[in-house]
This record gives structure tokens, C-alpha cells and sequence, in this order.
């Protein structure tokens, strides 16, 4: 499946030769909310972010981190990126690892952002089960599309996540594949079954919000043996959307990480 990319990038990329760097976003997320900084990287590398399949402009269909991993590879060789270094965020961060676990020639180096190899994630977006099934007005704008959804999603972060998967103006509607997403949140909730052995020796940053307990403690042992040349950067301050909560610290840690790739 060829995903939808949003490209940024240099006419000229300094330093000669770097290269290009993808971008995943979240769960119920798209390409633009990695905006930030992906601009600050375009100014000298070639940057491509990515709509995981079921979100954003990207072609719908059944979920499992593989098949998403396939997808950002198969989008990488069609849009000559390969090899790139994979930056990804929650669900994305998961894909991308199972992206240089399975193809590591393919990820040059791997920067996951709040969310560990192993069972978690997601656990606060309390989404009712008939979300797919939510009955849509004839015409809908934002205020509109925050009133709907308001019954169903008391957060207000949630509830403006959602809302912008919804497609807007005359015959309203989900924009995103909410039945299959809804589908395989077990799956996107949990890890797969790897082989034993498998691992990453790429250079690997994980970076996390120091308010998120999406990383903790307990996964520092399959973290430490899927990527062994591995570190981990805490940003204080910052919840499980560390991008946003803390963008300028965070694209300090990306850059400086990314500098010290040969």
C-alpha cells in the first residue's frame, strides 16, 4: 500500500549527501502534526511525512504493525528515500520499530518518541465502540463537529484529535478508516511475537514526556535487546504528545541526535 506524503526539503541539502528523513505520527493523527518539526529539518535534509493507512489522505484497509511497517518501506523505495532515518511517534514510533527490526538496511537510524516495544499505549483515549457508527448532520462545520462529538468524548484533547478526521462542509463524515482502526486496536494496543534474537544495531534515540508513562522502568530490558545501541532522552514538562508540548526541546534532541549520524 503507497501512503500519502507530505514532502519538505532543500533544493540543495547541507551536508552533501544526508539522508532523508521520514516521519510517522499517532494514533488518529496525519502527516502534518509532525509540521513543526519537520520544517526545522527540511531547512538541510530532505524530510517525507507519512499518513499511516486508515488516517489522513492514505488508502484504508486491516491493521498490523507488519503490514504498516510494509507500507512506510513500500512508500520509501516509490519515492526513492531508502535508506532514511524513521522518526515516529506513539503508533508510529511501534511501526517504525518494527520497521528497522524487519528491514534494518532500509532505516539508516530510528528515533521513537513515547511509546516502547511491548504491550501499551492508547489507554487514555476512551473512545465509545460506536464511534463508527456516529450519525452525521446534512452540513458541518468545526463548531459544529466539537458539539457531536462532545456526548461521546469528554476530553477536549481527545475530542479535538478526533475532530480532525472528520470530514467537514455538505455530507459530512469520518475521513479516516475508523471501522478497521477501531478493528485492530488490540492489536495496535500490543507487540508482536518476534523471533528470538531479532534485533536493531542501528543508532536508536527513544525520547519520552517525563509526564507519560508510556515508557517506563519495566521496558527498559526489550528495549535494551531489540536496541542495543540505544539511548533514552526525558523531556520534562511534557506528556505523551511530547512533540507539542515541548517542540523546541524536542527538535534540539532530534537535531543533535541526527548530527551525530554518519
Amino acid at each position: 500500500m503507497l501512503l500519502n506524503v507530505s514532502e519538505r526539503g532543500p533544493e540543495h541539502p547541507t551536508p552533501a549527501g544526508a539522508l532523508p528523513v521520514v516521519l510517522l505520527h499517532g494514533l488518529f493523527g496525519r502527516a502534518r502534526n509532525l509540521g513543526f518539526v519537520q520544517r526545522r529539518l527540511a531547512a538541510t535534509r530532505r524530510t517525507l511525512a507519512m499518513d499511516l493507512r486508515n488516517h489522513g489522505s492514505s488508502p484504508h484497509g486491516p491493521m498490523s504493525y507488519p503490514d504498516m511497517a510494509q507500507d512506510v518501506l513500500d512508500t520509501m523505495v516509490h519515492n526513492a528515500a531508502c535508506p532514511a532515518i524513521v522518526l515516529g511517534h506513539s503508533m508510529g514510533g511501534k511501526t517504525a520499530m518494527m520497521l528497522a527490526l524487519s528491514q534494518p538496511t532500509a532505516v539508516r537510524a530510528l528515533i521513537v518518541v513515547d511509546i516502547a516495544p511491548a504491550q501499551g499505549g492508547f489507554d487514555r483515549l476512551d473512545l465509545p465502540d460506536n464511534l463508527d457508527r456516529l450519525a452525521f448532520p446534512p452540513h458541518l462545520d468545526l463548531h459544529g463537529t466539537n458539539d457531536l462529538l462532545r456526548p461521546y468524548i469528554a476530553n477536549d484533547a481527545v475530542r479535538q484529535l478526533m475532530a480532525q478526521n472528520i470530514r467537514q462542509g455538505d455530507n459530512p463524515g469520518w475521513a479516516i478508516g475508523l471501522k478497521d482502526i477501531l478493528a485492530a486496536m488490540p492489536d495496535l494496543m500490543s507487540w508482536p511475537q518476534l523471533p528470538p534474537g531479532l534485533h536493531y544495531d542501528g543508532p536508536t534515540l527513544f525520547i519520552r514526556g517525563e509526564d507519560s508513562a508510556y515508557i517506563s522502568p519495566a521496558n527498559y530490558p526489550v528495549m535494551k535487546a531489540l536496541f542495543p545501541n540505544h539511548r533514552l532522552e526525558s523531556i520534562s514538562g511534557a506528556g505523551h504528545w511530547v512533540h507539542a508540548d515541548a517542540p523546541r526541546r524536542f527538535t534540539e534532541l532530534v537535531e543533535d541526535f541526527l548530527a551525530h549520524i554518519p
